[in-house]
């Protein structure tokens, strides 16, 4: 059984993977390079490569930023963040 922390750790690092895997999935889906969405959404095009590849912690404002460039809304990424999410913890 996963004691508080090591359960937090793990949900963690769940949300990131699925939230770095959905940008990438939109960004292929808009046709983007990491290139052309760094300079849509003027965020440096390595830190969208360690946000797609789990390895940069994302703030709030950048992930706004980077949704917005991609042409959707807040809502239409949350909506497949979520699809992304269920279709993890299926495999659980």
């Amino acid at each position: 059984m996963l004691g508080v922390i090591e359960y937090i750790d793990e949900t963690r690092m769940i949300l990131r993977q699925v939230t770095a895997s959905t940008l990438k999935s939109l960004r292929l889906d808009a046709g983007l390079s990491q290139e052309q969405l760094a300079r849509k959404s003027g965020i440096d095009r390595t830190y969208i490569s360690g946000v797609e590849r789990g390895v940069r912690n994302i703030t709030l404002d950048s992930l706004e930023t980077i949704v917005l460039a991609l042409g959707v809304s807040q809502s239409e990424f949350v909506e497949t963040l979520h699809n992304h999410l269920k279709m993890v913890k299926a495999v659980d």
